[in-house]
């Protein structure tokens, strides 16, 4: 009668490397499965995090006040780092009301702030004298993080150019509104100063990410 044959250590010491290093190969492509995931769902964050802030730009954009409407205040300007602008504000039965709206990048985070929408004009260059000097009160609100730099170009459409920053002369022609000038006056003034931009480029460049983000937009309802 024949015993039966078992594995000897040797055979078993080979079978448990091979065990091991199959496991090892398992492990690495798991890992790098996983690292891939991870990396995805960061790049997509980011993604939905800069389409969300340069929706918002957009959608404050499209409802940019008119200066006429406003005595020729200026509404928009920028430094670096920073966009101020002033908007419309629609709400149902309700009549439509101007806010001050604030974009700023500061220690790597863009932030927005809106003032409290009003149709008082002197409350409206308060607001704005606030907001620019980064001064009021108003609430920040995050829109995206890891954010290096944020540069502004403007489009001149009397030139037909691209433009660095903002450069809008207030055409604000009435520093006294108890005596208004003539509408010759103001229509001179008017055209002396500089239209406000009809367009706008917003470039973000962010932490750990080549290259930069770039978004155009119109300035005003289409």
């Amino acid at each position: 009668m024949n015993r039966a044959r078992g594995f000897t250590l040797v055979e078993l010491l080979v079978a448990i490397s091979v065990l091991a290093i199959v496991a090892v190969l398992g492990w690495r492509g798991l890992d790098s499965i996983v690292r891939a995931r991870v990396s995805l769902n960061n790049d997509l964050e980011q993604t939905r995090g800069l389409q969300l802030a340069f929706a918002q730009m957009q959608s404050d954009g499209q409802n940019i006040a008119v200066a006429e409407d406003i005595g020729g205040r200026t509404i928009i300007t920028s430094q670096p780092g920073g966009l101020t602008l002033v908007r419309a504000v629609y709400a149902e039965n309700q009549p439509s009301r101007l806010q001050v709206i604030a974009y700023r990048v500061r220690d790597g985070v863009l932030t927005r702030r809106e003032s409290t929408p009003t149709r008082d004009l002197g409350e409206l260059d308060a607001q704005w004298t606030a907001t620019v000097g980064d001064s009021d009160a108003a609430q920040k609100v995050t829109l995206k993080s890891d954010v290096n730099e944020m540069t502004i170009r403007s489009w001149d459409a009397s030139n037909r150019l691209w433009q660095t920053g903002i450069n809008v002369t207030n055409l604000a022609v009435n520093p006294n509104p108890t005596n208004p000038p003539s509408p010759g006056a103001a229509a001179g003034a008017a055209m002396a100063a500089k239209a406000p931009p009809t367009g706008l480029e917003v470039s973000l460049t962010l932490r750990d990410r080549p290259g930069t983000m770039v978004k155009i937009f119109l300035l005003g309802a289409v």
